[in-house]
């Protein structure tokens, strides 16, 4: 995918769900304040025939799953009209449909047992699962989902999906370590039992998926490793499952990874098959590091972290134009550069996350101008 102008905006995950969303797909009938926040977007976004919604929302009775569904079609549309209206050049849906980015493909793989929640990060909580026989995809996950964005998105489209690496280190490693008792090095033992639980995710599960999607009219996936730089002695493991996975996957591959020290991953990034590297950099404010493109001769797409999703201070234009510039100083070559958030912006309010992505948009737009009056 390519769009004919320098530093283009893109999104990079989830966002906050509504409440009206939440409580509509849980059954519950929303309040009338959450009402009142759903007619407040429609008017913003310009989203017509609510009156449905409305309906779905507020009536008696038990809630058929086909009428959830429709819920979310109607969370999913209010999503990718949010992102279009913020004025980003590659959209998607927030992940509206997903409860989050691990659980959601992990009730759609065999092999594994929810044991409980474990806390993620501040005051956030994840269903932790154990893998206890070898994993099985049931079928290729967010086929449907990618074809209705496809089908009422007005720009183009980046699908996100949680990679391998991921998926293994959030999860208790149960089987793959009971089949390799007779390796007597505990580390040793350790790090083969993941590479193997990783390499079949990649091969068994996400694979499959990202050829669906592609098959479904997938042109560029993204795939999410915010484990990626949790063990650095790992890195190798979570290469060779990326390009497992994307083996034979035609669409443009991008990788999204949160803050950490990205000095852990080179060289060994340098092997991975992917086309885009998407990082964190406000959160850190360490805009330096994207020296380590230019270091190490990485000639890939960067996409730069501009926005903290975990402030509710709003970055200007002139300052991300800035950064921008800064970074595309760095590399000598501003074609290579996509402005995006940190990460996805689901902490952040809705009314916090909309205008950030505007300034973003138009500190993208002062950048533009800035590389084309020096030229």
């Amino acid at each position: 995918m390519t769009v004919a102008k320098l530093f283009p905006t893109q999104e990079i995950g989830s966002l906050a769900k509504p409440a009206w969303l939440v409580k509509g797909v849980r059954g519950e009938r929303p309040a009338p304040e959450d009402l009142a926040e759903l007619d407040r977007w429609a008017a913003r976004l310009s989203i017509a025939g609510t009156e449905e919604l409305r309906a779905l929302l507020t009536a008696g009775g038990e809630r058929s799953e086909a009428d959830r569904e429709r819920i979310r079609d109607w969370g999913a549309l209010f999503a990718i009209r949010f992102l279009e209206a913020a004025g980003l050049d590659v959209v998607y849906d927030g992940e509206a449909r997903r409860v989050e980015m691990y659980e959601y493909p992990v009730r759609r793989i065999d092999g594994f047992r929810f044991y409980g929640h474990v806390r993620s990060f501040d005051n956030r909580y994840y269903r932790k699962a154990a893998v206890v026989d070898r994993v099985r995809l049931r079928e290729p996950f967010h086929v449907d989902e990618l074809r209705f964005v496809r089908q009422h998105a007005r720009r183009p489209v980046k699908i996100p999906i949680t990679g391998p690496y991921t998926l293994a280190d959030w999860s208790f490693n149960e089987y793959y370590l009971q089949q390799l008792q007779d390796i007597p090095d505990l580390r040793a033992r350790n790090y083969e039992a993941k590479r193997r639980f990783t390499l079949d995710l990649a091969r068994e599960v996400i694979r499959p998926t990202l050829l669906a999607l592609e098959a479904a009219g997938a042109t560029w996936i993204q795939i999410d490793e915010p484990a990626a730089a949790t063990h650095p002695e790992e890195v190798p493991i979570l290469v060779e499952a990326f390009n497992a996975a994307v083996d034979g996957v035609r669409a443009k591959k991008s990788i999204h990874i949160c803050y950490s020290d990205y000095r852990l991953l080179y060289p060994h990034l340098l092997d991975m098959t992917v086309d885009h590297l998407a990082l964190e950099f406000k959160n850190t404010g360490d805009y330096d590091i994207v020296q380590l493109f230019k270091t190490f001769g990485d000639r890939r797409e960067i996409g730069l972290g501009v926005v903290d999703v975990h402030s509710d201070v709003i970055e200007t234009p002139e300052e991300i134009r800035d950064k921008v510039l800064q970074a595309a100083r760095t590399l000598e070559a501003p074609e290579r550069i996509w402005v995006n958030p940190d990460c996805g912006l689901r902490t952040r309010t809705w009314d916090v996350a909309f205008t950030k992505l505007q300034h973003m948009v138009a500190g993208a737009e002062l950048a533009r101008q800035a590389v084309g009056a020096a030229a």
